[in-house]
């Protein structure tokens, strides 16, 4: 039976037989998924290939090694190498496009009876305190694929120098559990303010680690220069930028992830950063359309490796120029495949083109473009064959600030009070309820509650859900938040165009 994230509707005029061929090609993924898709365990000393393929919600996730293969045996980045057995492929699965989908977690969970590394009880479940053989203690982690970022309160910039907060947190609603846990909570031996959120991939980082502007527009202000590199700072590394740099990154997850005691040596951050940077995901099939590189398109990672990164939108490099092929028919094509084509191209069109009235969205509005102003996805998913922002800097779309956030009564809320002698948040006022504050954890602004930033859009497919807390548990989710959060009225049809678009990239 094909599951509704299988089923895509493509065009309404698909014929039954086109259907049939689909559930033939559903039926040769699945197997294929099956004899590829394997669990990285760590020091499982296996050969990571140049490349691999590997099937996923919507067809098929490529993962490419740049650099050709690597032997993994004592490689830091497969090995473990922190005090809790995990290692960074442990929450980086090549089979998830580098990051971690829900079925996966889930099945780790049932294969070894909650005895895997991955539910490690410092985040992998919802409190360290809390009983760990239970899978209600990993819930956040079973049901949303979140793990728990431990922020310092008072918080403390990148560099560890302390912040002044504008604000005071109070936790109003705390199902976790750790919030007010007396050893880790906010009024703790060490406070933190515990906040749950998705693993981000490890891919695609020359385009992470790149920028448009050598200032950032969200602020006005130049970006910082890295005194041990003198490059700047991207600004679009981890949700809340409390880590600037890939080495800063891997400082953080050695030290909270990995439990590492002790700095790591020279050559380990050398060979881990040195993998990182060769690693490329991008879906590469569809199990209605085909290969997404068939006919004019440029799908697959090997697109991505060859192109110039941190490419701004605009006549010569449109959004997702890579399907532009696909706006003429292909008499080679199967009818279905021609459909979904068809499909994935109207999405580009909707995602260029479709302007609406985009407003109260600090990092947008509250620069000079004004609220609400119009514009398109584009607008701020401009970075050619990625889809993130070549402004650095952090967005708040709403996914965790009330009143735009969904639902989330198994989410910690808290009431944020900005104080007086400060300015308030742009939009929300000085008394903000919030899920996760964000950006606000790293600088202490009220301006930045809620704050995220805009992550890599390849290989979506393969590691759902969706946003930071995982709010969207599939791409359909994504454009309906989207639809709610702006009122763009999107018809059913345009609604499928988007969700296809995204499942091809």
């Amino acid at each position: 039976m094909l599951g509704s994230s299988a089923l895509r509707i493509v065009a309404s005029s698909l014929a039954v037989s086109s259907l049939a061929l689909f559930c033939t090609d559903r039926t040769i993924a699945d197997t294929a998924a099956r004899e590829a898709a394997a669990w990285w365990s760590p020091g499982s000393n296996r050969v990571f290939a140049a490349r691999a393929d590997y099937a996923d919600t919507t067809g098929t996730v490529s993962v490419l090694n740049a650099r050709g293969q690597v032997e993994t045996r004592d490689h830091p980045f497969f090995s473990p190498i922190g005090s809790n057995g995990r290692a960074c492929v442990t929450c980086h699965q090549p089979a998830d496009g580098m990051s971690l989908s829900v079925a996966t977690i889930r099945a780790r969970w049932r294969e070894t009876e909650g005895k895997d590394p991955l539910f490690a009880s410092i985040d992998g479940s919802n409190c360290p305190s809390l009983p760990q053989e239970s899978a209600s203690s990993h819930s956040l982690l079973l049901d949303r694929g979140l793990f728990r970022i431990a922020r310092p309160w008072p918080p403390r910039a990148p560099t560890g120098v302390p912040v002044t907060p504008q604000f005071s947190i109070e936790v109003v609603r705390d199902p976790s559990g750790c919030n007010l846990d007396p050893r880790f909570g906010l009024h703790g031996l060490h406070p933190a303010v515990s906040v749950f959120r998705r693993p981000r991939p490890v891919a695609n980082l020359k385009y992470v680690t790149s920028y448009g502007f050598i200032f950032e527009p969200k602020n006005g202000l130049p970006l910082p220069i890295d005194i041990q590199t003198g490059l700047r700072y991207s600004g679009n590394l981890l949700a809340d930028q409390r880590a600037r740099t890939l080495t800063e990154q891997a400082l953080d997850a050695f030290s909270s992830h990995l439990e590492r005691r002790g700095a790591p040596g020279s050559e380990e951050m050398r060979a881990i950063l040195e993998f990182e940077l060769q690693v490329y995901v991008a879906q590469s099939a569809d199990a209605i359309g085909g290969q997404l590189g068939a006919a004019g398109a440029e799908g697959g990672p090997e697109a991505l490796a060859s192109a110039k990164p941190a490419v701004l939108k605009g006549s010569d490099h449109p959004s997702w120029s890579e399907f532009d092929g696909w706006t003429h028919e292909d008499a080679t094509a199967t009818p279905a495949q021609r459909a979904y084509r068809a499909s994935v191209a109207r999405g580009v069109t909707l995602f260029r083109d479709r302007t609406f009235l985009i407003t109260d969205s600090a990092g947008l509005n509250s620069m000079n473009f004004g609220n609400p102003t119009r514009d398109s996805c584009a607008f701020c998913h401009n970075m050619t064959r990625t889809g993130m922002d070549v402004a650095p800097g952090q967005v708040d779309l709403g996914t965790t600030n009330e009143p735009f956030a969904d639902p989330a009564p198994d989410l910690p809320l808290f009431k944020l009070t900005c104080d007086p002698r400060y300015p308030a948040h742009p939009f929300l006022g000085r008394v903000v309820y919030t899920h996760d504050p964000g950006f606000a954890l790293t600088t202490g602004k009220c301006a930045d509650i809620g704050k995220i930033t805009i992550q890599d859009m390849r290989g979506l497919a393969a590691r759902p859900p969706y946003f930071s807390n995982g709010s969207a548990a599939t791409l359909r989710d994504v454009i309906e938040y989207y639809e709610r959060r702006y009122s763009i009225g999107l018809t059913e049809q345009e609604k499928q165009d988007l969700t296809n678009l995204l499942s091809a990239l």
